[in-house]
């Protein structure tokens, strides 16, 4: 039990950013969407990855 309160904070806050009106920035939406990475840095962060699966 106890979970009352910790739900209602959360529809609340789910609520505020349903409805809220702040402004939209579309290009940067279908830059995410299309998967375009953001910097160079985000290349290397993959091929970190890469070697960490051969740890495993």
């Amino acid at each position: 039990m106890g979970r009352g309160r910790a739900k209602a904070k959360q529809t609340k806050k789910a609520r505020e950013l349903k409805y809220s009106s702040t402004s939209l920035d579309a290009d940067a939406l279908q830059r995410e969407l299309a998967g375009v990475p953001l910097s160079d840095d985000d290349s290397a962060d993959e091929d970190n990855d890469e070697d960490d699966d051969d740890l495993r």
